[in-house]
Formats: structure tokens, sequence, C-alpha cells
């Protein structure tokens, strides 16, 4: 498995399991553990996505030991906030069964985000959780947080895809050191995204799916890509990336398809803000 060094000297694999929408227990746990058998050693959860219980359980029944995986969560905004962010991982922790998180994302831009930072960076410092990020900043967000936090995000977790490529995201990720990973690496199957002509020449030039040409066009832009599937073979082909590599031309189509807004969550808008603001979170 490929893997990408963040700025703390960790290494992170390129590819990972990803766990969203997947609420059924025993679903999740036979997802994670096929990635974990077809050679997958990152797994995305998140507080909101109710199933880190899960996703601990499949560990504990793969066989692997915990230093072989990496494992990141995310706490809810509902939890931000020091005191509620210290809480709230400690939950979290519980729900997973484990000692320590890998890195530990807060969700979203929102509510009390630099209380629930402060709590993280000192988790950070003191050993209970290997690398702390953000997910969903946008530039001007993550730039604030970059010049005011004593530490660094260390990952960015973005919705990024062809049809919305986040150069300005890539950019100031890599001005500040922080590391880009994909949500909704195929933009949750809009915009006809698998029938799409430019990807579909690309796919048949190398005798390789859609979604094996679009993972590896994100990796190759130094991007971690989490795509979620409950089947099997899927995920299998997911990981199998390796043995090709995409040319200029081929990244240069590519990057023609972009649209420049999201196709799932515009997180510019005030009434997804304050739908947001009301979700719960878990205790």
């Amino acid at each position: 498995m490929q893997t990408v060094k963040l700025s703390n000297g960790m290494e992170m694999p390129m590819v990972g399991i990803g766990v969203y929408q997947v609420p059924d227990a025993a679903q999740c746990e036979q997802s994670v553990l096929d990635a974990f058998e077809a050679g997958y050693r990152l797994v995305d959860t998140a507080e909101g996505y109710m199933n880190e219980e899960a996703v601990g359980s499949a560990l504990k029944k793969s066989g692997l030991n915990r230093d072989e995986v990496f494992i990141t969560s995310k706490i809810w905004i509902a939890n931000f906030g020091y005191e509620k962010t210290k809480r709230a991982y400690n939950a979290a922790l519980k729900r997973l069964d484990m000692e320590y998180m890998d890195l530990v994302l807060l969700h979203q831009s929102l509510s009390d985000y630099y209380g629930a930072w402060r709590a993280l960076e000192e988790l950070y410092k003191e050993g209970r959780i290997r690398a702390i990020g953000v997910s969903n900043f946008y530039p001007e967000r993550l730039t604030d947080l970059c010049m005011n936090a004593e530490i660094k995000p260390m990952v960015n977790q973005i919705e990024c895809h062809p049809f919305f490529q986040r150069e300005t995201d890539l950019e100031c990720a890599k001005h500040f050191g922080v590391l880009l990973e994909a949500w909704a690496p195929f933009a949750e199957a809009g915009r006809g995204i698998f029938t799409n002509e430019i990807l579909n020449g690309i796919s048949k030039k190398y005798g390789k799916t859609v979604a094996q040409v679009i993972l590896r066009w994100n990796v190759q832009r130094g991007v971690v890509v989490i795509p979620k599937s409950v089947h099997k073979e899927r995920i299998e082909e997911n990981i199998n990336i390796f043995d090709f590599t995409l040319t200029d031309e081929d990244m240069t189509a590519i990057a023609a398809l972009d649209t420049g807004h999201t196709e799932i969550i515009d997180h510019y808008d005030w009434k997804i803000a304050e739908f947001l603001n009301t979700v719960k979170g878990r205790e």
C-alpha cells in the first residue's frame, strides 16, 4: 500500500475504506473486514456515522494488530468546545474499544471549533491521538486556523472529485503543509460520472474501470481517497490502482471536467449551516 507522510512524520495510507451511510452494524463490520482482507489499512468513520462500534468490532475479528491499521474518526459540531470535545473523544474511544486513534478530525468549520481544536491539540501532545485535522474547511477557514493555532491541522478532508477538483484548496493545503483527503471521490455517482465519455475513454486505454481511473487521478495529485462501498468486488477493485499511471495528457483531460462547484453540499449556504447546527451529536 502506498503511503504519504504527514507534517508530523506519520505515514498515512493513500487509499482507505469509508463507511459513511453504512449505519447497519453487521453490514459495516463486514465491509471493513472485506477491506482488511483486500489489503486496506485505513478506515474512515465518524461520530455522526453511527458505526464506530462496528469498525472496532471488525478490527478485533480481523486478526490484525492495532498498530497495523490507521483509524480515523471525527467529532461532530454539537460536541465542539474544549471540555465537550475532550469528553466526545473519550466516548468515541469507548465505542471503538481502542486506546488511541490515529487521526481525529473536526467534522465542520462551524460552532466553537477553536475550543475543539485546543482540546485536540492537548490530546495530541499527551500522545492520545497520533494526528489531528479538520474536515470541510474551505481555504479561508483553513488559513485562519493554521495562522492562529499552536499546532496546524495535518489533514483536511473535503469533497473532491473530477467535477469539483478543489485546486485552490489544494494550493492552500500545500502552502500550510496540510494533506488533502477526498470524501465522495465518485461525486456520489452524480452527473453521470461513471458514463462520462472522457473518463470512459481513459479507462478503456488502461483496461481499468472508471472508478479506478478517478481514484488514481486523485492519488497522483497527492490526495488521499476513501471510497465507500459495501460490495466486496468493488472494495477489491478500488484498491487496485497502483499498477498503472495516468499520463499528463490524461490528467489534463480530467482537469477539463471541473465545474468549480459542489455536487453534494454547499457549505457556503447559510441554510445548510443552520441545519448542520441542529444535528445532535452522540453522548
